[in-house]
């Protein structure tokens, strides 16, 4: 059992160094920075890496739905479109801190990685997000080779129609090319439209839940301090009726005492 515990960390912190080191060289990669055929290599061999270690770990899983579902991200980042697909990479990054309570080892609260649970899981948001990047990529690839386009070419006319942008660079000029458009405009804009409106609800719903939790903290505080109010009048209540009542008698035994005589 130890050993396989060491054996698990030694291969959560190769995915790390492996997944940083394939951002790291894709914003290189994207900046020009360097020896651009040599990135370029070293991210088409970490997408090989990535895309195998994937195969396995479907293979190997026991729920393939529940993983289907978890690894959304990990698919996104071995799509071969684009090298910046790399940074859904980092998705596995939070899924490895919260598997190994990161934050509550380093005595940080839970809060950030429940929100995102929530908002990520709960809220459809991995779902439409997928959904979304699926129709891009489809229609992309399928416009790349259509209109004989290249793949970036192909994926930035993608982006800018399914979000309505639209800069003109890149049309479509055959008929194939016009119809995978007309799905695209259709499809996409759609599910980012759902997918805009669900990022907006939750944070609406967020702000509209702070907002309740401060106002009943602030009425459990007036609620506490009124009682509180209560019994210190209380107390004084009964204190002044103790006080009532040592008044006469104290009258009364200034009034027994016997004068002295002259």
């Amino acid at each position: 059992m130890a050993k396989q515990s060491r054996g698990l960390i030694a291969y959560h912190m190769g995915v790390t160094t492996l997944t940083l080191g394939s951002v790291l060289n894709v914003i290189l990669l994207l900046l020009r920075i360097g020896d651009y055929g040599l990135e370029l290599k070293i991210a088409n061999g970490l997408l090989l890496v990535f895309a195998v270690d994937y195969v396995i770990r479907l293979g190997i899983t026991k729920n393939r739905k529940i993983f289907l579902i978890q690894s959304a991200f990990d698919l996104l980042g071995i799509i071969p479109l684009h090298p910046v697909f790399a940074f859904f990479r980092l998705a596995r990054l939070v899924r490895l801190i919260r598997f190994h309570h990161l934050f509550w080892r380093l005595g940080l609260s839970g809060k950030w990685t429940q929100a995102y649970h929530r908002f990520i899981y709960q809220t459809g948001f991995i779902y439409l997000f997928s959904i979304s990047v699926v129709i891009i990529v489809i229609s992309a690839f399928l416009f790349s080779l259509t209109e004989k386009q290249s793949l970036a070419n192909a994926l930035w006319w993608a982006i800018t129609t399914a979000t309505t942008v639209g800069y003109g660079d890149e049309t479509p000029h055959t008929a194939f090319g016009k119809i995978i458009a007309s799905f695209l405009m259709v499809g996409g804009i759609g599910f980012i439209g759902l997918l805009t409106s669900t990022i907006s609800d939750f944070v609406a719903s967020r702000t509209e839940q702070a907002t309740t939790n401060q106002e009943a903290q602030q009425q459990a505080d007036l609620d506490r301090l009124l009682t509180k109010i209560d019994t210190l009048t209380t107390k004084v209540d009964h204190l002044q009726t103790q006080v009532d009542r040592l008044t006469p008698a104290k009258k009364n035994k200034h009034q027994k005492r016997p004068r002295p005589k002259s």
